[in-house]
């Protein structure tokens, strides 16, 4: 090893526990090593020489970069790959191993086409990052125990989405994910029960009361309407079990209750076809509340 004066600096902050030498500091290898018996006292170390650098514009940013861009598991390699540049090869081997270089792997071919439908979803349905994340990591645990074969990668990965949708209390329902899939809604609730039943995993109920904020802000409806709507919707739960009912619908029917009471002026029609459910969903859902209720609410 050639030491320059750039490369090892002298040490006298370090002392070896070993032999209690002087240490040196190599700054290439980001190492403190002793100079007499060459234990590394510590490695790894920061390089902060080039902490001040700044950078106005986005050239100067691309030029004086020294790193790449951070590791990610919502690409297929983690970001790790390694692109090579074949038009400053001159021998056909090295530039035929090149370009089969650039060739995926089953599995990276498969994860890129999942993430790829996963991102296209999430910016239309706007997933929190997490989510994302998430639905990538449960998607890499279905593709291990060898359940895609036979089956759609897109409702696949409709249906981890929607699962972690569910789990984090995301105000996003089914239909929503169905409309934005490229798949058919019989392929992706397929998928969704072969994820669940055979990944043992836990079912979990869409809270209707996560669903109210942002109806009745596309509803355009106070925050004073929205409170009393998740306080009934709350008190419901209490007395009552909603098993195997759609939960939009109880949204719909608190919503119409509520506004009612207020006299404020939002018509059924207006209600369901912004939620999804039909009137009479929604008639149905307002009589089973105000049953419930018995005006000892007010």
């Amino acid at each position: 090893m050639v030491e320059t004066e750039k490369a090892i600096i002298y040490d006298s902050t370090h002392v070896c526990p070993e032999c209690k030498g002087t240490t040196i500091i190599i700054n290439e290898r980001g190492e403190i090593v002793c100079r007499e018996c060459g234990l590394i006292v510590q490695d790894r170390l920061l390089d902060l020489s080039h902490s001040g650098i700044r950078a106005y514009t986005k050239g100067e940013k691309e030029r004086k970069s020294r790193t790449g861009g951070p590791i990610t598991i919502l690409v297929p390699d983690i970001g790790l790959s390694t692109i090579i540049d074949q038009s400053e090869i001159r021998n056909q081997d090295l530039r035929r191993a090149a370009k089969w270089n650039t060739h995926l792997s089953w599995k990276n071919r498969n994860m890129l086409i999942a993430i790829t439908e996963l991102k296209r979803i999430g910016s239309n349905l706007n997933f929190p990052e997490h989510v994302k994340k998430a639905a990538v990591k449960l998607y890499k645990k279905v593709f291990d125990k060898n359940l895609l074969r036979g089956r759609s990668i897109n409702g696949m990965i409709a249906a981890c989405a929607y699962y972690k949708c569910k789990q984090e209390k995301i105000p996003i329902t089914l239909q929503e994910i169905l409309d934005e899939s490229s798949i058919s809604d019989k392929v992706v609730k397929k998928c969704y029960k072969v994820l669940v039943k055979e990944l043992g995993l836990q079912m979990h109920n869409v809270d209707p009361v996560c669903l109210i904020p942002r109806y009745c802000a596309d509803l355009g409806l106070c925050v004073d309407i929205e409170k009393e709507c998740i306080k009934i919707l709350r008190f419901y739960y209490k007395k009552n079990h909603i098993c195997g009912k759609d939960p939009k619908g109880y949204c719909a029917g608190v919503i119409y209750l509520v506004s009612k009471f207020r006299n404020k002026k939002v018509s059924q029609k207006e209600i369901a076809s912004l939620i999804g459910v039909t009137e009479v969903t929604l008639r149905s859902r307002y009589k089973e509340l105000m049953k419930a209720i018995s005006f000892k609410y007010q």
